[in-house]
């Protein structure tokens, strides 16, 4: 009994939903089964043909729609079917369409009872062009870059500007790639820009970092007002070669380097210069005063000095121990910058007046303050220190100073610390040793007079100014006579204006061993 009343019930379901198919079919013929999605669209409903038709109108929008690549500033862009975009499973309308209508009754009805439940999502699947797409990502490379370093620079109103650095930029083509293919697994049309993935390099100077320097760390000045126009024409141009240098923290520099070498192709003309103890015409002469200057601005800034060379003879342009000497192959002054934050060099030669001052970030306490004092711990008397020098193409008579005395000097700069106005510290900075240097006395030794000539050179040979004066004034004569004309001396021709201030392009080295120097404007 009950094997049929299981076949009756078998037999019923089976005609029920015969019934069920031949109503919808006789409903909706040849349309896909209601809860079929194709990506977010609905195409229960739709014949073959209309869906078909969807999916070729999602294919083409996709096709039509351009991407960009960012990198940068800088893109490129093309469609998708540019990079060979085409419809992979195109056997999908028939795929779907099928659901609920195909098979056995049983399995129709069981995937219309399904799609009842709970609807069915199909996606339309793209292919790209492999080396269409690589060659779209690898065309950004051209956009690879360096970094450029953040710029600082002096404005027209006295102020310090700056200008940021950018990024260096290299592709990272596989990861653009992997980005292109992500992107497309969206399936969304319309135009889109990605960003490119790069690698970057920062620069190492910012314009955060520069817009930090607003402070003066130290500020030094001094006046070449008297110096010739060969001169003058070296300071400013030794300064313009150091002006706008920026120094990172533990970056050092050279004056020399940077000023070097002491040509008329480089900028330099010939001035009066200290050589052998005596004042010659050199290219550069003018440029120890740059160093100087520099010098002193440095010390207040409290920077690491790494070597510094006083003059061998005194300049009248700053105190004693506050001269930096520079001489290629022969001295330099080198310092570092010390501090933590990077430092700007600013140097102005206008009218007579060098300066330089250095920017950077203040980390002093503004209760600290300091002061520099130079002490001078011995000295010689110049006006005994005499040099004559025979003069073979003028006659007897012919006595011209050619260059006046300058004092021997030893000298001990101090660097005194105060807080709250009281001296805390007091520390030696440098010790100094300037030579003197002769008054040079120009003698005509040309005569017939064999005698005459004999007791100049003589005289010369003996640095006897007096005795040369006295043969001058009156030939040989009487020892009675010679002591009465010593009352009226001849009178010794000088320079039409006094020596300007000089100093050594290149110093060259004496017989013992030192360094020509600067010979300052007032003696």
């Amino acid at each position: 009994m009950r094997k049929k009343f299981l076949s009756g019930v078998w037999a019923a379901f089976v005609l029920s939903a015969g019934c069920f198919f031949l109503s919808s079919a006789a409903e909706q013929p040849d349309v896909i089964s209601s809860g079929v999605y194709i990506g977010e669209q609905d195409v229960g409903g739709m014949t073959v043909e209309e869906a078909e038709n969807y999916v070729k109108g999602e294919v083409k929008a996709l096709q039509d729609s351009v991407i960009t690549l960012q990198m940068g500033d800088d893109q490129v862009s093309a469609t998708w079917k540019e990079l060979g975009l085409k419809w992979k499973n195109t056997d999908l309308v028939d795929e779907v369409s099928q659901i609920g209508t195909t098979g056995n009754i049983v399995r129709r009805y069981k995937e219309q009872k399904d799609l009842q439940n709970q609807s069915s999502r199909y996606e339309i699947e793209y292919t790209l062009d492999d080396a269409a797409e690589q060659a779209f990502v690898d065309s950004c490379r051209q956009f690879n870059s360096e970094p450029v370093e953040g710029t600082a620079y002096m404005g027209d109103d006295g102020m310090l500007h700056v200008e940021g650095g950018t990024d260096g930029l290299t592709l990272d083509a596989d990861a653009t790639l992997a980005t292109l293919k992500q992107h497309l697994e969206s399936r969304e049309a319309g135009d889109v820009v990605l960003d490119a993935t790069v690698e970057r390099v920062s620069p190492v100077v910012t314009a955060e970092m520069l817009s930090q320097m607003t402070d003066v760390l130290g500020s030094a000045t001094t006046d070449y007002s008297a110096s010739a126009a060969g001169r003058a024409q070296n300071v400013q141009n030794g300064t313009s070669k150091i002006n706008g240098t920026l120094l990172l923290p533990g970056e050092t520099f050279s004056v020399t380097d940077a000023v070097a070498p002491f040509t008329a192709e480089n900028g330099y003309e010939l001035a009066p210069s200290y050589e052998s103890g005596q004042v010659v015409d050199s290219y550069g002469g003018g440029i120890c005063q740059v160093s100087t200057t520099l010098y002193n601005a440095v010390l207040k800034s409290e920077l690491q000095v790494d070597a510094r060379s006083n003059h061998t003879m005194l300049v009248n342009y700053v105190e004693p121990s506050k001269d930096a000497a520079i001489a290629e192959g022969l001295m330099d002054f080198v310092f570092t910058n010390s501090l933590e934050y990077p430092i700007f060099i600013a140097g102005s030669a206008y009218y007579g007046t060098l300066n330089f001052t250095i920017f950077g970030v203040e980390t002093r306490p503004s209760n600290r303050s300091i002061e520099f004092i130079s002490e001078t711990t011995s000295q010689t008397d110049p006006a005994t220190n005499i040099k004559l020098v025979a003069k073979t193409d003028q006659k007897v008579g012919y006595l011209f100073q050619a260059q006046s005395p300058h004092q021997g000097l030893t000298a001990v700069l101090w660097k005194n610390i105060y807080v709250d106005g009281v001296l805390t510290d007091t520390i030696q900075v440098n010790s100094s040793n300037y030579l003197a240097s002769p008054a040079i006395y120009e003698v005509g030794v040309m005569t017939d007079n064999q005698a005459l000539s004999s007791a100049i050179y003589t005289a010369i040979g003996q640095n006897n100014l007096q005795q040369v004066q006295t043969l001058i004034a009156n030939g040989l004569q009487t020892e009675t006579q010679a002591t009465e004309a010593t009352e009226a001396p001849v009178q010794v021709d000088q320079p039409q204006t006094d020596p300007p201030q000089t100093d050594p392009p290149q110093e060259t080295v004496p017989d013992a061993g030192l360094a020509a120097v600067d010979e300052g404007t007032a003696e």
